[in-house]
This record gives C-alpha cells, structure tokens and sequence, in this order.
C-alpha cells in the first residue's frame, strides 16, 4: 500500500521521487485502484509517475471511464505506446467507449499486425466470442516436433495471452488438435506434436454468444477455449480472465432487468444522470402499469367503501403475491443462466413447482383468512374466506407464471430476463384484485352477505 508521505506528495505535487518508486514497485492492479480513487485532475500526475512497462499494466486495470480521461490528457507518444501494447480485445472494447473521431487517430497510429488485429475483433457482433477473443496465442505445425514446439514457445511467450495450451493447425490453419504445456513438458523432446496432442478439441465460433463461451468454459474447465470461424480456421482464444468479466456482465444484466432497470452501465457510483436515465424509462413504464392496475379497481370503490377491512388485506394480498412470483423468476432465470436447466425440462420443472405451488398457496391462504380474523368481525368472516381463497389462487399462478414465462421468452431464443419483476407483479396484482374485488362484490349484491 501506498504510505502517508506518497500521497502527501501527490496533494502538494512537491518532490515526488517517494511517490515514484512506490508506485513503480507495487502491483499493478493496486496501482490501477489509487489511480482511480484520486481526485479527476490529479490522475494523469500520478499515472506520468509510472516507468513504461507499469503504466501499460495499469492501464489495463483502469476502469473505461478512467482510461478515456487519461487519453485526453497523456502526449500523443505516450498514449499510443499504451494503445500498442494493450491486448487486442481489451484494446478493441476501449475503441467502443470512445468517439470515433479519436478512435481514427488512434488506429492510424498503430503498428500494421496491431491495427488487422484490432479491426478483425471490431469486425464481429458485440456479444459474441469473435469480439471477447483475443488473437494473440501460440500456434503450432503438424509437423513440428516437442523440442521445437518448447523453442517455439519459449520465443513467443512474451506476447501471447497464454501458453498454457498451444493449438495445432494444418497448413490452411484449420485447427485440428489442442496440447497443453504440461503434455510437452514430460513428453519426449523427439516426439511428434500430432502424437502427443489431443484430437478431442473443444472450441467456440466466432459468431456464438458470449454467455454460451462462459458455460463451455466453465463445463470443462478449460484456461482458455479456441475461436474458429465458419471453414474451422483458428481466429483466436477467450482466456479465464476474459470469461470472468463476462459472467459479471451477464449477472449484472440480469439483475437490473429483473430489478426493472435499464440494463445499461450504471454503477453504484455513477453519476446521477446516468442513474435517471437508465432508471426513469422503466419506472415510467412500472407507472403506466400500476395506472392500469388502478383502473381495474376503480369500478370497485362503491365496494371498497361498503367494506372497509379490504383496505388492511388487500396490500397483503398485493405484496405477498408479487413476492412469490419475483421469488420462481428468479430461479427459473437462474438456472437457464447457468445452464442447469434448458427449455426442454419445462414438464420436468412444472410438475415440481406445481407441487411446491399448492402447498405454498394452501399455507399462504390459511394464514390470510387467519389473519383476518383481527380486522373481522363474526359476521364478516366471509371477507377472510374469499380473500384466503383468492390468495391461494394468485399465488399458484404466480409460481406458474414465474416458472413457465422465462422457459417461453428462452424457447424463443429471447433473454429470459426480460420478464422483469415489476411487469410480472403488477400484471397479478390486477388480475388478483379484480378477482378479489368481484367476488366481494357478488357477495354483497347477490348472496346479501353484510359486513357490521
């Protein structure tokens, strides 16, 4: 960590030779964190600090927003000696956030292999493992034997995600086998690479969703999975790290959509207009949902004011409700993220939260008309027997409807999480007190129930 006298350093911007060499000595992804904790005008001091192969690490651990300030801020050399050496994919996503006008300049300013591997990444749909990859891996001939591979390696290791595995390619780099290091390492220098690698290779297409890499990934364990394009031909690799970063992303999407936010890029911190603006659309829209429900329940006043206990149940109703329903959303959304379950288990999950369903709304019911009895009297016990029985039913919908909805949004090969809580919760409230509200309703106009 940083000690008292360096950031005392940077605040006075005084003699800075402390500053220096600890910034220079500690780890580059704590470097990255101090860098974007100090005050805006103050981050590009700090980063000028940093000898040349520090600051090309840091700079990679900056967040996005970070790194576009320092590029406004840094000499053209400087910057471009960063863009240089930045991974290709980590490069390629920086250029998304950027305007074009400076991502023009940029490219230009890159070296040729730079440039084709940038644009080659550019080049595929956002979400898709062509624009996660990176092209930098180590490839190896058929023909090659171990010893060579290992020189080859040895050669190469510098500027290469990682060597962990070596992909063999034929001559059309059509990749045809997969070797780990370890395997070249106790095998015999004489040996054949085809004879030590492995024809068992697992591998995504360029065009594949991100979310489906991570899964591959993660089902067989692999550092790093091979990109091909459509004529098999090796394009690049996703490493872990790179899997990572997209399983947050995914989970983060999911979460804000099931939450009723714009799944854009707001953090905790983020300023206040990015926080309304990707917030207020859906809560316009949640308010357009409850007018509705509302409307549902106006022609219900006249019964509202005959039967004032409906005031006290029907908020428990409500919420009790929509909690089941965001409570089997979630679930459901969750194991079609991870891949535990596939639309084609939809009966298989059904018959189960039917089960769960009837028990939950046979307990959840009993314990409303129970609770009833505080707010009734004798002779309107009846209200707690109708709303006990309409919350039975609400709740067993609700499980339904929270198990089957995000199966058919994935059937459609649509993202499940588009079945936000806010829509699902307000759409059984309305149906719910509709339902509820009626049956009071015939209750006090055709059987001649009283409520005293």
């Amino acid at each position: 960590m940083l000690t008292q006298e360096g950031r005392v350093a940077l605040e006075d911007i005084a003699d800075l030779n402390q500053l220096k060499w600890e910034l220079n000595s500690l780890p580059a992804v704590d470097v990255g964190d101090y860098i974007t904790e100090l005050p805006r005008k103050r981050r590009a001091i700090a980063f000028r600090l940093l000898n040349k192969a520090q600051a090309i690490d840091v700079f990679e651990y900056l967040p996005q927003e970070v790194q576009e300030d320092l590029i406004g801020s840094l000499h053209d050399t400087h910057v471009c000696q960063i863009m240089e050496a930045m991974r290709p994919d980590d490069r390629a996503e920086l250029f998304d956030e950027l305007p074009a006008g400076v991502v023009k300049r940029l490219v230009q300013q890159l070296s040729p292999s730079e440039r084709q591997a940038t644009a080659t990444i550019l080049g595929y749909p956002e979400g898709t493992a062509g624009r996660v990859m990176t092209t930098e891996y180590v490839r190896l001939r058929e023909g090659l034997t171990v010893g060579e591979a290992l020189s080859k390696i040895r050669l190469s290791d510098q500027d290469k995600e990682t060597i962990y595995y070596a992909y063999v390619t034929d001559d059309n780099r059509k990749l045809v086998q997969v070797v780990s290091l370890r395997q070249l390492l106790f095998s015999i220098p004489n040996a054949l690479i085809r004879d030590v690698a492995s024809n068992r290779v697992i591998k995504a297409y360029t065009e594949m969703p991100q979310e489906e890499v991570a899964r591959l990934m993660q089902r067989y364990d692999l550092l790093a999975l091979p990109v091909v394009d459509r004529e098999d031909r090796l394009v690049g690799i996703i490493t872990i790290d790179d899997v990572i970063d997209i399983l947050e992303e995914e989970a983060t999407e999911d979460i804000q959509k099931l939450a009723g936010v714009g799944g854009g890029d707001e953090e905790a911190l983020s300023p206040p207009l990015v926080t309304i603006q990707n917030r207020l659309p859906w809560l316009l829209g949640v308010m357009a949902l409850y007018i509705g429900a509302a409307s549902a329940i106006a022609p219900f006043q006249t019964v509202i004011s005959q039967v004032p206990v409906l005031a006290v149940i029907m908020p428990i109703f409500s919420n009790t409700g929509g909690t089941v329903a965001i409570q089997a959303v979630t679930v459901t959304i969750r194991g079609l993220s991870v891949g535990e379950v596939t639309p084609l288990d939809t009966l298989k999950i059904l018959r189960k939260e039917i089960l769960a369903a009837l028990g939950t709304a046979s307990a959840l019911g009993l314990t409303l008309f129970l609770l009833s009895f505080i707010w009734t009297t004798p002779s309107s016990r009846w209200v707690g027997i109708i709303a006990g029985l309409v919350m039975a039913i609400n709740v067993f919908v609700a499980v339904i409807l929270g198990t089957l909805l995000p199966m058919g949004i994935k059937r459609l090969k649509l993202d499940p999480a588009m079945m936000s809580g806010p829509l699902l919760t307000t759409t059984l409230d309305a149906v719910g007190f509709v339902i509820f509200l009626s049956l009071i309703s015939l209750s006090l106009n055709v059987f001649g129930l009283k409520v005293q």
